[in-house]
């Protein structure tokens, strides 16, 4: 599985996705520009010894990323207003969950472009705006790691 954070701004969310990423074999992609610097103390201590222990990759922009994927990657777009839930799909062992900035989300244009790619995470109190992005990226990539029977560990 591939996880690619778009203009990730907290660097304490980065890091703790870095740190789920060593944990379940997942390479990382961190799209630019960054709300923090890589050598951010709080990017480091959420990621803790972990980062060593990561596949990632650092791009200087969303087509930079875009021009390299492989022919037939398939991404998913996880934003609020999705016209699916992310469990009603199926995922596969090679497919990017894509996320956008804690602040903004990703660009209406990119999800316009790719609305059967368009996944959302249901929320019950609507006054809630979001959940943080780490937890997010848990949340959808447990359940891909899920259907894939966590890689054959169960």
């Amino acid at each position: 599985m591939h996880i690619v954070l778009v203009e990730p701004e907290i660097p304490p969310n980065t890091g703790n996705v870095a740190r789920l990423c060593a944990a379940t074999r997942t390479t990382l992609h961190l799209v630019e520009p960054f709300g923090f610097k890589l050598g951010d103390a709080q990017l480091k201590r959420a990621g803790m010894d972990y980062w060593q222990q990561v596949e990632w990759h650092r791009w200087p922009g969303w087509k930079a990323f875009e021009e390299k994927l492989p022919a037939k990657a398939r991404l998913w777009f996880i934003e609020s207003g999705g016209l699916k839930i992310y469990s009603e799909v199926k995922f596969a062992p090679d497919d990017y969950l894509v996320f956008g900035r804690e602040t903004a989300g990703l660009p209406r244009q990119l999800l316009e472009q790719r609305r059967e790619h368009w996944l959302r995470i249901p929320m019950f109190n609507t006054q809630s705006r979001s959940l943080n992005l780490s937890n997010c990226v848990a949340l959808v990539l447990f359940e891909a790691l899920r259907q894939r029977q966590f890689m054959g560990e169960i």
